[in-house]
């Protein structure tokens, strides 16, 4: 039987034998780490990094302010980090194009070499005529349109026709689906050429406001926004990307942000974070899985715990997948090594008398170290879950013995009918045909039972005699129950969560046990 540890122990309890067993219980965590860190490290460092970021996204205490003062600190960091700055102009032209167009049409008249000898380009944005008249035109052909009816005296005679004569005003005024005979590629030319005021014209601005001029060649507009920012520190730029710091939610920010910093520019991001998190231990929600990655942050000073802060961070949110790294076909060995120091982490820490002089030894410093090693802790106890095979009355057993709190409930679920299957055209007849046809009343009344049945999230066992209700067609899922762990909130039954019930009790003895520490 796993202990869990979740008895909160007699502080004063220090017996004088305990001291070796926990010397023998941090070297043996210690040569987890280190099996662990050669594993997770096997292809390099970047998917801990992920994973970190990852976590750092589930931090929710910053205010709008200090999530832009963070991200905008690192935008100006030393030596600049453009990829990042890449990344940032990307998610406002997917999310915000029109605050990215509205800075493009002050500059419409930079348009002109963009378009100068990219027939591509010129045919994407000018060629959006309709045949239902002038306001339906679009994008570049509108501002092409609407420009030349303006100024027809200085500009009409550039306009280019497929046709044998060319179109008058007068014409195209009263048919302006005639401008579907123009030839844009080399009307278009003939404005680069010989008529610049279209280019800083409103016609033109206004094709741009919307944002759709951006998605002809992103990588050209891309580099043309990061140029304003740090070539030119276009004010403009900086309000918008000011704007969109402040409504974008941080764990987007983080998500697709912090992925692009190398090592050392995560340690500042660190750093910068840090100094934005004053998490009081008295109000940290220890439920959540981020609460000790704030206190962490909050303290982060030394960019050579970035190693232990990656780890701890894989223990805790990344146990699944560390498991799953285990068990690969390609890691036999380490997955033998882990076996015998996890064996040999049970034995030593197996005695409920070890936990006191443990957890005081953890927390003499309150450091990141203590913080690890109860990480490491908490995994050992996920991975002998994990290894163990479970029924019903051994969970239940398990829950009792660790004082774990629970309630037994019934899940019912309508048994699922078999449709009867169509015969072929050839062989149906009336029979067959009665047959569909009840099939179909079956079906339906299927449908409002589960309708109704979905009402509740499930029916507790003293409330429904599933005997009595045996003809209406419920199935009894055994072992399942509601857990004092998560204040009996969710249903957690044996048959589905062989995998989610360890993770769920190992972060759980690791918040019990972070409470225990820091709120004394």
């Amino acid at each position: 039987m796993v202990n869990l540890f979740l008895s909160e122990p007699n502080w004063k309890d220090k017996r004088g034998g305990d001291t070796d067993f926990v010397e023998q219980w941090i070297s043996l965590l210690g040569q987890l780490e280190s099996v662990m860190w050669s594993l997770m490290t096997s292809g390099g460092r970047s998917e801990a990094r992920l994973w970190l970021c990852s976590a750092i996204a589930g931090i929710n205490s910053l205010t709008s302010r200090h999530q832009r003062d963070l991200f905008v600190k690192l935008l100006k960091y030393k030596p600049i980090n453009r990829s990042l700055a890449s990344q940032l102009v990307e998610m406002i032209f997917q999310k915000r194009p029109s605050k990215a167009g509205s800075i493009i049409a002050k500059r419409s008249y930079v348009l002109e070499k963009f378009f100068q000898g990219n027939t591509m380009r010129i045919m994407q944005w000018f060629s959006n005529f309709a045949s239902g008249g002038g306001l339906d035109h679009k994008k570049g052909a509108k501002a092409l349109s609407q420009f030349a009816f303006v100024n027809r005296d200085i500009c009409w005679e550039e306009l280019e026709w497929k046709g044998k004569h060319g179109q008058s005003p007068a014409m195209v005024a009263t048919k302006p689906h005639y401008f579907l005979d123009l030839d844009v590629r080399r009307t278009v030319e003939n404005f680069i050429e010989n008529v610049p005021e279209f280019w800083s014209s409103n016609e033109f601005a206004d094709s741009l406001r919307d944002g759709d001029i951006l998605f002809i060649d992103r990588k050209y507009f891309v580099e043309f926004f990061v140029r304003l920012m740090y070539e030119e520190d276009a004010r403009d730029v900086w309000e918008v990307i000011n704007e969109f710091f402040m409504e974008e939610p941080f764990s987007s920010l983080c998500k697709h942000l912090l992925i692009t910093l190398d090592e050392q520019e995560l340690c500042v991001a660190l750093e910068l974070l840090g100094r934005f998190l004053s998490p009081r231990v008295e109000s940290m929600d220890f439920g959540t899985s981020s609460f000790w990655l704030e206190f962490v942050v909050s303290t982060f000073s030394d960019s050579k715990s970035i190693d232990e802060l990656l780890l701890v961070n894989a223990v805790i949110n990344q146990g699944r997948q560390l498991l799953r790294l285990i068990h690969d076909e390609e890691s036999q060995e380490e997955e033998g090594k882990f076996k015998d120091i996890v064996l040999q982490i049970c034995k030593v820490s197996g005695g409920a008398n070890i936990l006191a002089p443990m957890l005081s030894e953890c927390f003499k410093t309150k450091s990141l170290k203590a913080i690890k090693l109860l990480g490491l802790q908490s995994w050992v106890i996920h991975y002998m879950l994990s290894k163990e095979s479970h029924n019903s009355e051994s969970w239940e057993l398990l829950f009792s013995s660790n004082g774990i709190s629970f309630r037994k409930c019934e899940k019912y679920e309508l048994l699922r009918h078999v449709e009867l299957s169509e015969e072929d055209e050839s062989e149906s007849d009336n029979n067959a045909s009665i047959r569909r046809k009840h099939g179909k009343k079956k079906k339906s009344r299927k449908r409002r039972r589960t309708s109704n049945r979905d009402s509740d999230d499930f029916y507790d066992s003293e409330l429904v005699d599933f005997e009595s209700n045996s003809h209406l067609g419920f199935q009894s899922k055994a072992g399942s129950w509601l857990l004092s762990t998560d204040e009996f909130s969710s249903s957690w039954t044996s048959n589905v969560v062989q995998a989610d019930l360890p993770e769920h009790l190992s972060k759980f003895c690791f918040s019990t046990w972070m409470k225990w520490a820091f709120t004394k």
